[in-house]
């Protein structure tokens, strides 16, 4: 598969547009240039929901937002630490088995709150993920997909603009392409198959946990349910794909670290006590009352979430996907004594050039 992903980002970077819609005829929808999508349509009652699930996502987004820092020494030199938005940014929104409104306000929402200039979405063209890009007011919608959608994202067409980051789950063809673009833009990261682990303990609600479980599974083929608790009956009850007895929460503790699963979700009396001790983890859900299908569209937290244990380092999307730190430097008045400390430095690297451009500011006035 690797090798025809190259195949097909290279066709696209060398033959824009006419690539694009060869490969839309053979893998996706058929749409030709410019790849319009059609009109969207949202039933009243999903319009209301995603109505709630943007103020929301929007509200939880805009609270990562960080200030500007500066660091003055009293030598004279000051650096500020500026965080500025990408320009453009897209997101992938998958379609293939369903329509998938929700991925397009998890995305499109973030990257506006993180102030990116213009968002675009790439897409089936189903009119609930067009009419859902549309209520949260993004800059375009094309109704490209596959590895092709990728590739015109990063290198650009007549009719795709290009991007600085890309976002998103989709299929194993698209994170190939994203993975092999990652160089060219930025990425949120590779995405598979979904899942859910479930540690239960005494009090936990038995009907909802299931109903939870019963959930995960509904996202196909790969998803992975696991349930760990010290108590065999609620395991029994549970019925999950995989059931791990623990003689301690220490042990479930330690378990779910090396795991680092999707969504971990606690429920029982000791949900609450456990919570501050999670690590690794993209989203955790605290208490039987919070179920993982609350995450997926209207709590607040974002959806797209590192998978396969790439919670051990990686976040859920964010505002700092689209935003990259920059650090603003002023000598000043420090110049001479900066050089005196980075001159033999850059010597002992046999950077003469840059010694002698420390020396230079040595005896200039600021």
């Amino acid at each position: 598969m690797a090798e025809d992903v190259a195949k097909i980002i290279a066709a696209v970077r060398a033959e824009g547009d006419a690539a694009v819609e060869h490969f839309e005829s053979q893998f996706g929808s058929g749409a030709r240039p410019p790849f319009a999508p059609g009109p969207g349509s949202l039933p009243d009652d999903v319009r209301a929901g995603l109505e709630v699930a943007i103020r929301n996502v929007g509200a939880v987004a805009t609270s990562g937002l960080d200030r500007d820092r500066e660091v003055k020494f009293p030598e004279g030199q000051s650096i500020k630490l500026r965080e500025v938005p990408v320009r453009r940014a897209a997101v992938y929104a998958p379609g293939g088995r369903n329509p998938y409104p929700s991925t397009v306000v998890m995305g499109v929402v973030t990257a506006q709150a993180a102030g990116v200039d213009e968002v675009y979405v790439v897409g089936a063209p189903h009119p609930v993920m067009v009419g859902a890009a549309e209520l949260c007011g993004a800059d375009g919608y094309f109704a490209v997909t596959g590895a092709q959608a990728v590739a015109a994202l990063a290198y650009g067409t007549d009719s795709i603009p290009r991007v600085d980051v890309i976002v998103g789950p989709g299929s194993l063809w698209v994170q190939e392409a994203k993975r092999q673009v990652s160089g060219v833009v930025g990425i949120d990261g590779f995405a598979g198959p979904s899942d859910l682990t479930v540690i239960a303990t005494d009090g936990a609600d038995m009907e909802a946990l299931r109903a939870d479980l019963a959930g995960q599974a509904e996202h196909g083929e790969g998803s992975l349910t696991v349930a760990v608790s010290d108590d065999q009956t609620i395991l029994d009850a549970l019925d999950a794909q995989h059931g791990v007895f623990v003689e301690s929460m220490d042990d479930a503790l330690a378990f779910v670290e090396v795991l680092a699963p999707e969504h971990l979700q606690l429920a029982g009396e000791a949900a609450e006590a456990l919570a501050p001790r999670i690590r690794s983890a993209g989203c955790l859900f605290v208490g039987s009352e919070s179920g993982t299908a609350f995450g997926d569209y209207v709590v607040g937290s974002n959806h797209v979430l590192p998978t396969e244990g790439a919670a051990r380092f990686a976040s859920g999307l964010n505002v700092r996907h689209f935003r990259r730190r920059m650090a603003e430097v002023r000598v000043g008045s420090a110049a001479a004594s900066l050089a005196a400390a980075g001159v033999p430095i850059a010597e002992a690297e046999a950077f003469e050039a840059h010694a002698a451009s420390m020396r230079l500011r040595q005896n200039s006035r600021p």
